[in-house]
């Protein structure tokens, strides 16, 4: 039982570890979606004011794809807890 409980408290300190992450990059993400405007007015002299809009898109749509990921590895990693628990409370039932 004693290897269960350290399974545990390993799958349960995983999925804090994802979730802290996670948590961080939804901050980061809500951070530069404040920089990004739906719609710019430029005139030529303003080109450079362009191209930094459109990093900031890039740097949103591939923080998408970590978040995404993080929400998966989470999520199955906190059913992957509450499973083990489960397992625990059954066998000590």
């Amino acid at each position: 039982m004693e290897m269960v409980h350290r399974m545990l408290i390993t799958l349960l300190a995983v999925w804090g570890t994802f979730t802290v992450i996670l948590i961080l990059l939804l901050i980061h993400r809500s951070i530069l979606a404040t920089r990004e405007e739906d719609q710019i007015f430029l005139d030529p002299a303003e080109r450079a004011l362009e191209n930094e809009q459109r990093a900031v898109v890039a740097r949103i749509q591939k923080l998408a794809r970590s978040i995404t990921a993080l929400f998966i590895l989470s999520g199955a990693s906190l059913v992957a807890s509450v499973g083990m628990w489960l397992w625990q409370g059954l066998h000590n039932f």
